[in-house]
């Protein structure tokens, strides 16, 4: 029988599968009989994993809520991790949630879990983001270790995509617009304008795309001048000096301006 090498090799990158199953290890050493599985979704998982500038986004579904004593232990994992000098260990961006909360979306649960992102460990709740996040990983997720992701999350109605999209716009983007601080830096400018393509993507198609393929609808559908500002976020790379800050507010007003569009739209139907 055909040997089944998704353990040991879930990714075409040997230094990602490298942290990968340290990582696996040691989850599943702290959480013992918690750990249901290790997926992956983000660029990963849609296949523009892009080793200049992307990350390693994860989740680890657990059978039930992590105890408060566990905590410190999982802390202390990834300490570990980012100390190793492994290139993708300070890259691990992901989650711990339990089965009901990757299940589906409950906008009244206020749970604090452990999350890690840009190497800071920390507890936080789900935002609407995860109705999107939860929908790329049904339908795009790697599996490390576990069960398919489709016998654990319920499937993302096309307008629950939408609603999620409209509701980070406007709990994200549109504050920016009178708070700019976070896009001051060129890897930031790039990164908001790819998202807001994905964003007009979403809100046209009820369906979620990498980043890349959602920038080059965007590209066709509107044209010049967006179209050059498009090009300069998807071609640009770690130290790569670039100050497209008035250009990316514009985009974000007229991102805004459409989603009030399609919000009109989907309270008259």
């Amino acid at each position: 029988m055909e040997k089944d090498n998704r353990l040991s090799q879930p990714t075409p990158y040997a230094d990602v599968n490298v942290v990968l199953r340290l990582l696996l290890s040691n989850v599943q050493t702290v959480l013992g009989d918690r750990f249901i599985g290790l997926y992956l979704y983000g660029s990963l998982a849609s296949g523009d994993f892009d080793p200049q500038r992307s990350d390693i986004d994860f989740v680890v579904v657990t059978a039930d809520e992590i105890p408060d004593e566990v905590i410190p232990a999982l802390e202390a994992l990834h300490a570990r991790l980012a100390a190793s000098g492994l290139k993708w260990a300070a890259k691990l961006e992901g989650a711990f949630l339990p089965q009901p909360a990757i299940r589906r979306y409950d906008p009244d649960d206020a749970r604090q879990r452990p999350w890690i992102n840009e190497g800071r460990f920390y507890l936080g709740r789900q935002g609407s983001d995860w109705i999107i996040q939860r929908h790329i990983l049904r339908e795009q997720g790697v599996v490390v270790a576990g069960p398919a992701l489709q016998t654990l999350i319920d499937p993302v109605q096309p307008n629950d995509l939408r609603r999620a999209v409209l509701g980070v716009l406007h709990e994200w983007w549109s504050p920016m617009l009178h708070d700019p601080a976070w896009l001051r830096g060129s890897e930031y400018q790039a990164y908001a304008v790819l998202t807001l393509c994905r964003a007009l993507y979403t809100l046209e198609h009820g369906t979620v795309v990498s980043k890349p393929a959602a920038a080059r609808w965007v590209q066709q559908a509107l044209g010049e001048p967006k179209a050059a500002l498009i090009e300069q976020a998807l071609t640009w790379r770690h130290e790569m000096p670039s100050d497209i800050l008035n250009e990316t507010l514009e985009f974000i007003r007229y991102t805004l301006e459409r989603a009030r569009q399609f919000e009109i739209l989907m309270n008259e139907a």
